[in-house]
């Protein structure tokens, strides 16, 4: 029996996929249990009418990254933080992606989540440091952070 999967079946398929499956298995299981349905002619035209829309949306949000990308990486984007600092530039803590999105956020209105910022370790000294930023799978931005000591 051909169906398609609503969701994702472990070691059987992922949604949206079609596939050959046991009468049995397919009609006691999987459609009873809502994860999948049977592929008529109008389910196939529904689901790839899905496909291509979730297609459009990837394209778009695809899109939207790399306009975010080359905002970020203007020469006029310097993200500015004022930290406590020793004598000799070090900080007194440490500057982490939580303030670099919170900043960005502060200076430029663009809402950045900080769990895309990608800073192995959090800043430790003053002056500017390069941040890469992922975006989107295929786009990473690079950032530049100035953090300014004050007394």
């Amino acid at each position: 029996m051909k169906i398609i999967f609503l969701e994702d079946v472990r070691g059987k398929g992922k949604r949206g996929e079609v596939k050959e499956v046991p009468d049995g298995y397919a009609q006691n299981f999987l459609i009873k249990n809502g994860k999948a349905k049977a592929a008529t002619a109008s389910a196939m035209s529904q689901l790839k009418g899905q496909q291509k829309a979730e297609q459009k949306k990837a394209e778009e949000e695809l899109e939207e990254s790399k306009q975010l990308k080359t905002k970020l990486e203007s020469d006029d984007t310097v993200v500015e933080i004022s930290a406590k600092a020793g004598t000799d530039g070090r900080l007194f803590g440490s500057v982490p992606s939580k303030q670099i999105a919170q900043a960005l956020n502060k200076q430029y209105g663009l809402k950045i989540d900080k769990r895309k910022i990608e800073l192995p370790e959090p800043i430790r000294v003053a002056g500017y440091t390069n941040v890469p930023v992922k975006l989107h799978s295929e786009v990473t931005a690079k950032i530049r952070v100035h953090v300014t000591e004050t007394n």
